[in-house]
C-alpha cells in the first residue's frame, strides 16, 4: 500500500491506498491515530489528485470529491458510507435519518458505529452526521475538527 502524510487546516492527514484508489484518509491526531504498516511505501504521486481536491475543499472551492475510493468494511458499513456520500455539502443529517435512509429505521446506533468506522474521513463526509437534538457527537478527528469542517461548508472565511 502507498501512503503519504499531508498538512491541512485541521492538522496532518494520512492518506493510503493502492492502485490509484484511496482506502484511508485519517487524522494523524485523531482519537485513533492511524498506523503506517512496515510494508507500506511512502509516495505522494498516487495521491496527487486527492491532495489537489483536498486543497480545493479546504479553500471552499470543492463541494464533492471525485476520487476512486476503496474503503474496507462490512456490507452494512459500506451501505452507510455510500449513504454518507449522498449528504449534500453544507448540510447535516441525524443518525436516525441515516438509518431510515438505508431502510433500517431502528438501526441508528449501528449507523453511528459504522459512521465511526469510516476509514476515509472528509471525502466520505461522516462529519455531516449529528445527534437527533442537533448537537455534535463524536468524531474521529475530535469535535473541534468536526465543528471546523461544518463551519467551512456553511460559509467562507474560516480557513482564510
Amino acid at each position: 500500500m502507498d501512503y503519504c502524510i499531508t498538512n491541512s487546516p485541521v492538522g496532518p492527514l494520512l492518506l493510503a491506498g493502492e492502485d490509484g484508489a484511496l482506502a484511508m484518509l485519517e487524522f494523524e491526531r485523531g482519537r485513533r491515530p492511524p498506523r503506517v504498516e512496515l510494508d507500506w511505501r511512502e509516495d505522494r504521486k498516487p495521491f496527487r489528485e486527492a491532495l489537489k481536491q483536498l486543497e480545493a475543499y479546504f479553500a471552499g472551492r470543492l463541494h464533492r470529491f471525485e476520487l476512486r475510493l476503496a474503503p474496507e468494511g462490512t456490507p452494512f458499513q459500506r451501505q452507510v458510507w455510500d449513504a454518507l456520500l449522498e449528504i449534500p455539502y453544507g448540510q447535516t443529517r441525524s443518525y436516525g435519518e441515516m438509518a431510515r435512509r438505508i431502510g433500517a429505521p431502528k438501526a441508528a446506533r449501528a449507523v453511528g458505529l459504522a459512521n465511526g468506522s469510516n476509514p476515509i474521513s472528509i471525502v466520505i463526509p461522516c462529519h455531516r452526521v449529528i445527534g437527533a437534538s442537533g448537537k455534535l457527537t463524536g468524531y474521529g478527528g475530535g469535535l473541534d475538527t468536526k465543528r471546523r469542517l461544518l463551519a467551512l461548508e456553511r460559509g467562507p472565511g474560516l480557513f482564510d
